[in-house]
């Protein structure tokens, strides 16, 4: 039985794809557009990676350039302040999962491991009024499998009741990697490689 949760947040609790997208478009409008798009589908694919890890891959790997980590830092910081701007809205959450994450905190240990920046992102839960539901909220530039391992050994949790819900291969990856279980959400093809998938969380149960 299920008694903690690490819950994924694009996607899963924010539906800001379309909102993230726009942020990458925006920081890189300068480049070539073909090149954008082709970051832009490695970002659909990737979405439990961080932020870092894409603007490293569009000058690494797209434009064949080295890059600092200076420079990294500061699109990053671009790119969180345009988010910061845009995903408070209350209309991004996806009510289905906020309603279970409300109706039954009291009964899960909660936590939020996320591939979002971690200052941006407990700004975001705070503005959006739901971090009161989880025990912490963690992000990059620390990756998603670190975090989980970190949680898990912090906490003492029994990894056969420990779970992850996330919406991308790199959440699958995380869970794997750590010995938990995994439950895919809002990604039909995740359906392939888990035998857990929720439809909808109106009438979900562990």
């Amino acid at each position: 039985m299920i008694k903690t949760v690490l819950w994924d947040f694009d996607g899963v609790i924010l539906d800001s794809m379309k909102v993230r997208d726009w942020g990458f478009e925006e920081i890189f409008k300068d480049f070539d557009q073909e090149l954008i798009d082709k970051l832009l589908a490695y970002h659909r694919i990737n979405g439990g990676l961080s932020r870092y890890v894409k603007i490293r891959y569009f000058f690494e790997e797209l434009l064949g350039q080295s890059i600092t980590e200076e420079r990294v830092l500061e699109y990053a910081q671009k790119f969180s302040t345009l988010m910061r701007k845009e995903l408070t809205n209350s209309k991004n959450l996806i009510t289905d999962t906020v309603n279970f994450i409300k109706n039954n905190h009291q009964n899960y240990n909660f936590h939020i491991v996320s591939g979002s920046d971690q200052e941006e992102l407990r700004f975001l839960n705070k503005e959006l009024r739901i971090d009161q539901y989880f025990i912490s909220i963690h992000g990059s530039p620390t990756p998603k499998k670190q975090l989980v391992a970190t949680l898990l050994k912090k906490h003492d949790y029994s990894l056969v009741r420990t779970c992850l819900i996330g919406d991308s291969i790199n959440d699958y990856e995380a869970a794997i990697e750590n010995d938990i279980s995994f439950y895919a959400f809002n990604n039909l093809s995740l359906k392939k490689i888990s035998n857990n998938y929720i439809s909808s969380f109106k009438s979900f149960k562990f």
